[in-house]
């Protein structure tokens, strides 16, 4: 081969190794689901709560330090830890129709809801509008932080 023709060839390899690696890299997790790991202190109690009062399926257990549960087509990892509830960010957020609605829901099982001063923010009862979203917060009995909303 001629060393122009070489060139052009090595050129067009680096390219379509380029676009390649772009490819890969741009759908590596883009088309993935999501699992949330949720930290707790006793499984026993998390379980309860979780399939009891949020309605989640458990799908599988670890001996007696995992249950992963199923919530929509997403899975849900809780595990006992000596860091349980130290989150003091929201830790999962579950899309839903109505936000008023599983909040009347989550009421009748007990659960309470969080209140947060938030700017350009209202509150409705225990239900956080701003704009068209709404959102709600509680905690599992950990301390852990849950959020609803919908659009």
């Amino acid at each position: 081969m001629h060393s122009n023709e070489t060139q052009q060839n090595a050129s067009t390899q680096t390219h379509s190794a380029r676009k390649n690696h772009r490819s890969l890299t741009s759908s590596i997790l883009g088309d993935r689901d999501a699992v949330a790991n949720i930290a707790v202190k006793n499984l026993k109690t998390a379980r309860q709560f979780y399939q009891d009062t949020l309605g989640l399926t458990p799908i599988a257990t670890e001996g007696d330090q995992l249950i992963i549960f199923r919530s929509g087509h997403s899975m849900l990892n809780v595990y006992e830890s000596q860091y349980a509830g130290t989150n003091q960010a929201t830790a999962v957020t579950w899309a839903v129709d109505d936000v008023d609605d599983v909040v009347r829901a989550l009421k009748a099982k007990g659960v309470t809801f969080e209140h947060y001063d938030m700017p350009n923010t209202t509150r409705t009862g225990d239900v956080h509008v701003a704009g068209t979203m709404k959102a709600a917060w509680f905690k599992d009995p950990d301390g852990n932080i849950l959020n609803i909303f919908c659009r």
